[in-house]
């Protein structure tokens, strides 16, 4: 049931998250004055439809994007004086611009969107991307500043009964009992020195731990008077870290395992919250992830494809459709662990919810049609042309072609259909494991 639920909230959310972006291009349209005949959440046969003024708003069946009509979105062949088309790209574009005239009523020509200036051009092309980065940051700010982040103490939170050995997470029978249990170490006993050792945070008492063995006198803090304990602290195969706290791998690639002190406790776990400049920090870093995924989105996409055809796992390092975000919240809001807290559970939905909407901003500003990006560009060069031409000292009035950059946003639109699938298929036959 939870994880039914958990997949309901991605589809409300990502559903938002469309709507917000469309949102974002059609209230600055409007305020310039460019009519905008539809509002659509989603791709397909249309669900649900209301014309109010004249825009009809609507609700389709793919919920895979969505879109805003700007009428006049290019410019009619009068306006840029188009020679006749003689290859398939120019009659691709003349076709364009011919369907794009049609949509203009008589007498509106100037309500039409190519006929904004380019200041007002980018604010309605951007308006949407920055939809998805405002909704991004209001997430991560209910994460950071209403939530928190769990933060290990130096309380101890659980006391392990027998010695694990290598990555084993149950006790095997006949195993010896835990160094901290059979002290009488205890949940809920604060760790204030470790062999002599000041222990200020769990990572002093983790590293002092590691570095330890034989005898260890511990001073600890329980019902707020001092209790001493000494620890025999055991030895056991551990991955080894470097000073930073790094796994260290070998030549091939495989994590070095070394002896290191044992005494089996694991550490409290506290929501801590953030201040209010840690938001636009992490939003930034996860901007800036983002972006270098994206930049080989279509190497990431074959290695997916690749794995999936051999049977391969995916691991926790691929790219996801919203299919795969969605299973992934679904497994967030399923999990059953007593040391998951209910409030660390919403901020990892939350975080991730906000990565969805981190991705729609990157991505809508590849500077290619049919994406947002690529109609800021076309935006950009004609800035760039009126400018060089006042240089020149000639007034350029006439608009930039943007219908020739159709016959690209043809090819960019099967690329991303093709991906898509790929993704989708993938994310139902062999779903990414990140828990």
């Amino acid at each position: 049931m939870a994880y039914l639920v958990g997949v309901l909230i991605a589809v409300v959310v990502i559903l938002a998250s469309i709507a917000l972006h469309e949102v974002g291009h059609m209230v600055p349209a409007k305020r310039f004055g460019v009519r905008v005949s539809q509002y659509m959440v989603g791709f397909g046969p249309t669900i649900w439809s209301k014309t109010k003024g004249e825009t009809e708003y609507g609700l389709k069946w793919i919920p895979l994007g969505g879109y805003v009509r700007l009428v006049g979105m290019f410019p009619t062949k009068e306006a840029v004086d188009a020679k006749e088309p003689t290859t398939w790209a120019g009659r691709a574009a003349a076709d364009a611009r011919e369907m794009s005239a049609e949509e203009i009523r008589p007498g509106e020509d100037g309500r039409a969107f190519y006929r904004l200036s380019v200041p007002k051009k980018l604010v309605v092309m951007f308006g949407g991307p920055f939809m998805n980065l405002l909704l991004a940051f209001v997430l991560m700010a209910i994460v950071l500043v209403g939530i928190g982040l769990p933060v290990t103490t130096t309380t101890v939170g659980a006391v392990g009964g027998c010695v694990l050995a290598g990555n084993e997470e149950e006790c095997a029978e006949g195993a010896p009992v835990g160094p901290a249990a059979a002290a009488g170490m205890l949940p809920g006993d604060t760790i204030v020195s470790w062999g002599g050792q000041p222990i200020s945070t769990w990572d002093d008492a983790w590293r002092a731990i590691r570095a330890s063995s034989g005898s260890v006198e511990v001073l600890v803090q329980r019902d707020g008077r001092p209790v001493t304990l000494t620890v025999d602290v055991a030895q056991t195969e551990r991955p080894a870290v470097d000073d930073d706290g790094l796994l260290v791998t070998d030549a091939s690639g495989d994590v070095v395992m070394t002896l290191v002190g044992y005494a089996g406790i694991e550490p409290q776990r506290v929501m801590e919250r953030q201040p209010l400049w840690s938001v636009p920090v992490a939003v930034g870093d996860m901007t800036v992830q983002t972006a270098s995924i994206v930049v080989v989105l279509p190497q990431r996409v074959w290695d997916v494809a690749a794995r999936t055809f051999s049977g391969q796992d995916r691991g926790s390092e691929t790219v996801l459709s919203v299919v795969g975000v969605s299973r992934i919240v679904g497994e967030t809001a399923a999990i059953q662990d007593e040391r998951v807290t209910l409030a660390r559970q919403a901020a990892m939905l939350l975080s991730i919810l906000a990565a969805l909407n981190i991705s729609l901003f990157v991505f809508n500003m590849i500077p290619l049609p049919p994406l947002d990006g690529g109609h800021i560009a076309a935006a950009l060069w004609e800035g760039v042309r009126k400018r060089v031409s006042r240089w020149r000292g000639v007034e350029r009035t006439r608009p930039a072609d943007s219908a020739r950059l159709v016959p690209v946003g043809y090819v960019m639109f099967v690329l991303l259909i093709v991906m898509g699938v790929v993704m989708i298929w993938a994310d139902i036959v062999n779903p990414a494991r990140l828990f």
